[in-house]
């Protein structure tokens, strides 16, 4: 299994710095592209869907994506749509996670489908916008959402039950704690704050997201950080909600050793769209 984790996290990795580094306009928004269709696929599967009808959740998410591209959409600012995207997330998943697996299978499942839909076309947007910005500034916003799992994961292993006996999620995700959460968001100020003295160090010519938020003022920072990180933490629980209620480990295993490609993408989903609201309200 360990063998298979790391074969394929090389694989990825690989192919995204290739992507990333290509002077091709077109290779990382493509690539970018297959990853959220398959997504979608899985989207399909987890709702209840029979193959058929997970195969055409991919292709109208493909179609989506594929129409807004030829109208331009990559190179319009949508400040409005984040804001509006970045609302619906915070409503939506405080309504599920204060009603648990049960209040999402009331959603009718074309609904659910949809909705599905619409947040893999806005991260595909957001993704896409975030490179056409730069490289730092896409790199220090995923890095954000990895940096607040792995610090989570770490303090959570070893402070987990410690100062708070309530779990943060028991009936969705019985292994997350209060500590890991607060390990996050402490791994994340500290992560932006190197990434924002790498900045000035090095003169980027493109500022990070840390570095955009740094130059409104350190408390507009600190509470964009703690936004971005407890909606991290969001999108891990709703995608474990969903897969409760689904009754499945993980959202595929098109991705041997990491399940499938919600299960990596999953606190990117609210992150990225919010990240662009960020800068778009603070350019």
């Amino acid at each position: 299994m360990l063998k298979q984790r790391v074969l394929t996290a090389l694989i990825l990795v690989t192919v995204l710095a290739l992507a990333l580094l290509s002077t091709a306009q077109w290779v990382f928004p493509t690539l970018v592209l297959l990853f959220m269709v398959a997504g979608a696929w899985e989207w399909g599967r987890m709702n209840g869907s029979s193959q058929a009808l997970s195969i055409w959740t991919a292709c109208e998410l493909f179609i989506l994506i594929a129409f807004t591209w030829l109208l331009g959409w990559l190179n319009q600012s949508h400040t409005l749509l984040w804001i509006v995207a970045s609302g619906v997330w915070v409503l939506v998943s405080v309504y599920l996670l204060k009603n648990g697996a049960s209040a999402w299978l009331k959603i009718p499942q074309s609904l659910r489908r949809y909705l599905g839909v619409l947040a893999l076309w806005l991260v595909w947007l957001a993704i896409c916008q975030a490179r056409m910005i730069g490289i730092n500034f896409l790199m220090s916003a995923l890095f954000l959402v990895w940096s607040a799992d792995t610090f989570a994961y770490f303090a959570g292993r070893a402070l987990g039950g410690k100062f708070t006996q309530n779990k943060l999620a028991p009936s969705i995700s019985p292994g997350k704690s209060w500590e890991g959460v607060w390990g996050g968001v402490i791994g994340v100020v500290i992560v932006a704050s190197l990434w924002i003295l790498a900045d000035q160090k090095l003169h980027a010519t493109v500022p990070s997201l840390h570095s955009r938020l740094y130059e409104q003022n350190w408390v507009i920072m600190l509470l964009a950080l703690f936004f971005m990180t407890a909606m991290s933490v969001v999108g891990d629980l709703i995608e474990s909600l969903i897969k409760r209620s689904a009754g499945v480990k993980d959202s595929s295993q098109l991705l041997p050793g990491h399940g499938g490609v919600l299960d990596r993408i999953d606190a990117i989903l609210p992150t990225l769209p919010i990240a662009m609201m960020l800068v778009s309200l603070t350019s």
